[in-house]
């Protein structure tokens, strides 16, 4: 009884190791053609200069209980994070809505999403802080909005 026991435990065992291995195999198989965002150097500095955020202008429509209609417009993602110094562009891309003018405040930074078209806007912020990127026509909720996006600079 004992040496089935002991059988039992060592099956079990090389089980559970040849599974291990299979997982090592397939996830270094499947993920060897990744690419980084960013690549240091050999001095531990980033290789790729300039970083890119990626968003959409979005909508939310609903019907009050009256049967009134309801939008807002948004820019997805709503929050995005920044190192200062750090440079990006921005390329957004008009989805729902005409066209959305958007400005961001604190600095002369401005510009236009069209519908179906990329716009891209390169930024660098030296200074930390919370900027705000903000759709003109859609300002307030008596305009369908607000559509502002928080960038966060640290």
């Amino acid at each position: 009884m004992r040496f089935i026991v002991l059988k039992r435990k060592t099956v079990i065992g090389f089980l559970v190791f040849g599974l291990a291995l299979v997982s090592v195999w397939v996830s270094s198989n499947m993920f060897s053609n990744d690419i980084p965002a960013f690549s240091t150097g050999a001095e531990g500095e980033a290789t790729n200069d300039i970083r890119e955020i990626h968003m959409v202008t979005g909508e939310f429509k609903t019907k009050t209980e009256d049967g009134k209609e309801i939008e807002s417009y948004r820019w997805d993602p709503g929050t995005i994070f920044l190192e200062a110094g750090e440079k990006v562009n921005l390329v957004l891309y008009g989805v729902n809505g005409k066209e959305h003018p958007f400005k961001i405040e604190g600095t002369d930074i401005s510009g236009n999403v069209k519908k179906g078209e990329e716009t891209i806007v390169p930024i660098q912020f030296e200074e930390e802080g919370i900027y705000r990127l903000i759709c003109v026509t859609h300002a307030d909720k008596d305009h369908n909005g607000p559509m502002i996006a928080y960038i966060i600079v640290d």
